[in-house]
Order: structure tokens, then sequence, then C-alpha cells
């Protein structure tokens, strides 16, 4: 691993597909992601739908969503302008290299720089799922008071974070 890794994001495209198709998670992560097909698809099906690709250098090991309607993430709208991240994952092979914590600041950044009028972004976790929702703290997201109960397998946090 190098010492100070280079994670960037970008926009998923034709070329970066055959690889992303390559990304999973592991087992006992699976019922909170799904199949990475599956998401790809899914994010051409939904208007305005963002698919990123996680890259190490030229490298995809991971992948999100960035939905421009918030309110499909949590189930509510917002008094500010608001992003909601949809299946962040960083795949099997790649995890425990400290990618998310770098993806999630990638992931800002790049929020920052091409939606700048959005001041909320917004998740949901499965309570369940503790090493997310650490990383998610960690990366300066705030849990809001009260469960989200509208997925499965069981209630999720909603989770806040102020963009720059």
């Amino acid at each position: 691993m190098d010492e100070h890794p280079i994670i960037r994001v970008d926009p998923v495209n034709d070329s970066l597909c055959p690889a992303l198709l390559n990304l999973g998670v592991l087992p006992t992560q699976r019922e909170y992601m799904g199949d990475i097909a599956d998401l790809l698809a899914d994010a051409v099906a939904c208007p305005g739908a963002e698919p990123m690709a996680i890259c190490h250098g030229d490298t995809p090991v991971g992948y999100y969503r960035i939905d421009p309607h918030p309110r499909s993430v949590a189930g509510h709208d917002f008094a500010v302008p608001a992003l909601g991240l949809r299946t962040f994952f960083i795949d099997a092979d790649w995890q425990g290299r400290g990618f998310g914590a770098l993806a999630l600041n990638a992931l800002i950044a790049d929020l920052a720089a091409r939606h700048p009028l959005a001041r909320l972004l917004v998740l949901t976790v499965n309570n369940n799922n503790h090493a997310a929702s650490q990383l998610y703290r960690r990366a300066g997201f705030r849990a809001r008071i009260g469960l989200y109960h509208d997925r499965r397998p069981g209630p999720e946090q909603l989770l806040l974070r102020a963009l720059p």
C-alpha cells in the first residue's frame, strides 16, 4: 500500500463499468449494499442520479451514488439545499487501508466543486452496520433524532453532514 494513497472520485462512464462490475463487499455487508450490477442499473433508471467510482490511481476500488432528491434517501425534504448519498462502499479486497475515509474526503470536495449550492449531505445507515456508522461519524456526519424504518434489513439512522 502507498504511504499516501491517491484516492479520487469520478463519474461512472462506459470505460469504468467493466471494472466496477468486479467490485463487491464482504458477505456480512451484502445485505446492506446489494449487487453492483443492480446498483448501476438503478442509477441509470433514476433521473438525476450521479453514479460515482472511487479510484485508487486508475483502479476503481469503490462506488457510491449521489441522489439530487434527498427525500428519496431520508423520507422528507430539508430546509436547505441537500443531496443524498447512497450505496457508498469500498471493495472487499481494498478494505482496511483507510480508503473509506479518504474517499469521503474526496466525495465532499467533489460535491463542493460540482454542487456549490448544496449545503447538506444526507444518508441512512443500518443500526447494525457499526463500521460504516463509525466511518461516517469520523467524517463529520451527525445523527438526526429518531430511526428511519423504511428499509430492510432493519432500522436505520439518518445521518447529516454540512457541506462547505
